[in-house]
């Protein structure tokens, strides 16, 4: 495959996935997921490799929108900082697979400290599907590289739910553009807010 063949097929697999991704995500289950995000004291997310980096894409998200959210980091969860969630707060997992090791301990504490969750993975009977309050589903068809091994139409699989989770919460809650131009004055984007 020379390069520009490459630059094709990458844009064509990623569109794919993204034409078919809504038919795979129940929209009770995404209500459901909105509504226990937006009644939440504070949210938390956590997934491993490239899961992990888009709940941290997540989770700037939520505070985008003044939902008080932290990306928790699996090695450090087993350590003290699930200390951050309480009864009444959110924690979001991603996984593909639904069985990611490092994932399973968090899960075992938000339960026992009566914290919901909520788990973006392909793999419905997954043991963090199975703990999980909401489940909403991921579709990949096939990852961009030849191998289709790499975390890439995966990722943007996900990014995309967490977009649209971020989309409704603004209806849900009524988030106004005004709130967002006080608390993001730098930049381009904050020029724009902020102009007299």
């Amino acid at each position: 495959m020379d390069i520009k063949q490459g630059l094709k097929e990458t844009f064509a697999i990623e569109a794919e996935c993204l034409s078919h991704a809504a038919e795979h995500i129940d929209e009770v289950a995404f209500t459901k997921a909105v509504e226990l995000l937006a009644g939440a004291v504070r949210i938390g997310a956590a997934g491993c490799g490239h899961s992990g980096i888009a709940c941290q894409h997540f989770t700037h998200l939520m505070c985008c929108i003044e939902r008080p959210a932290r990306f928790i980091s699996p090695a450090e969860a087993i350590h003290g900082a699930t200390g951050y969630l309480q009864e009444g707060d959110v924690m979001v997992f991603a996984s593909r697979g639904g069985k990611t090791a490092e994932l399973l301990p968090i899960l075992d504490i938000c339960k026992a400290k009566k914290v919901k969750v909520i788990t973006v993975t392909e793999n419905m009977e997954s043991p963090l599907a199975k703990g999980a309050d909401v489940i909403l589903r991921q579709y990949v068809n096939r990852e961009t590289d030849k191998y289709n091994s790499q975390g890439t139409t995966s990722t943007t699989s996900l990014c995309v739910i967490f977009h649209a989770l971020q989309a409704a919460l603004i209806e849900v809650t009524g988030y106004r553009n005004e709130q967002f131009a006080l608390i993001h004055p730098g930049g381009a984007v904050g020029e724009r807010l902020n102009k007299p």
